[in-house]
């Protein structure tokens, strides 16, 4: 990859046809993949991204309705927005530096909710950038998630089971994320108001996984399951403890845990296939 230090990260674009990794030599490269008519896969570096005064820890693609956008976090606090426009021409677009400590986790929302990024960091927050007249703001209040620091941050798909409304007026879909944290909690929030029309709708409600069979050690991530059109949400979540549990949400909005076999080391990062 070139790089001169760990990589952390590694993202596919939509398409898979732009891969992006990330590492603590504080830089972004960007690599084209192509397939020939032979089948076999050919790699070119197409880009460097700098900006980050940190390790990198993360990287993740908007989706392509919005352009060519890849979001970047850092141990130096910052969320950085990369734009290409034109093609192999990248420029740096936004600064998110509203966090005290390392951000550690971003993940883009369902496109259905338009350009909208969460920011987990270890100073126990978490905070909503979107894109909104023609600029970037910071959706307030920010989550307040837990005081020893956040990890992770998934959002749920954009129809879940549990994100029907409280208004029976408002047929939208309401905005849920699942948090991991250093408290060794499971953490659901979501957003009364699911248009985000204006800063005051973004206010958020906490739901505390409890389960007997719950994680006894740091929480490293956590992953909200794809859309299944089966009548329940699934989450998958893993942890220093060696587990990983298997979260289920019914009708009735009750999140149930179940174990998988341990693990015999710590478990850093779970991901469901699409």
């Amino acid at each position: 990859t070139a790089h001169e230090d760990m990589i952390h990260d590694s993202q596919f674009d939509y398409y898979a046809k732009k891969l992006a990794t990330c590492s603590s030599d504080r830089t972004i490269k960007i690599y084209d993949v192509s397939v020939d008519e032979g089948g076999k896969n050919s790699v070119g570096k197409s880009a460097t991204l700098t900006g980050h005064e940190g390790p990198v820890w993360q990287v993740a693609w908007a989706h392509p309705k919005f352009g060519v956008i890849l979001a970047s976090c850092s141990y130096d606090g910052s969320v950085l927005i990369h734009r290409e426009a034109p093609q192999k021409t990248w420029t740096k677009i936004f600064r998110h530096e509203v966090h005290k400590a390392s951000v550690n986790s971003i993940a883009w929302a369902p496109h259905e909710f338009g350009l909208c990024l969460a920011c987990a960091s270890s100073d126990g927050c978490v905070s909503i950038l979107h894109y909104k007249d023609d600029m970037w703001q910071v959706a307030a209040p920010i989550i307040e998630n837990d005081k020893l620091g956040c990890n992770a941050v998934s959002w749920a798909p954009y129809s879940s089971v549990g994100s029907v409304s409280p208004d029976a007026k408002d047929t939208t879909p309401m905005k849920r994320l699942v948090t991991a944290s250093c408290d060794n909690k499971v953490r659901i929030w979501q957003c009364k108001s699911s248009s985000g029309a204006a800063d005051a709708a973004w206010t958020w409600e906490e739901e505390v996984m409890n389960d007997a069979d719950q994680h006894s050690d740091w929480v490293r991530d956590v992953a909200w399951a794809p859309n299944t059109a089966m009548p329940y949400d699934i989450i998958a979540s893993c942890s220093e403890d060696n587990k990983v549990l298997i979260w289920t949400q019914n009708r009735d909005k009750k999140w149930t845990a179940k174990a998988m076999p341990e693990f015999g080391a710590p478990v850093w990062r779970v991901s469901w296939s699409i």
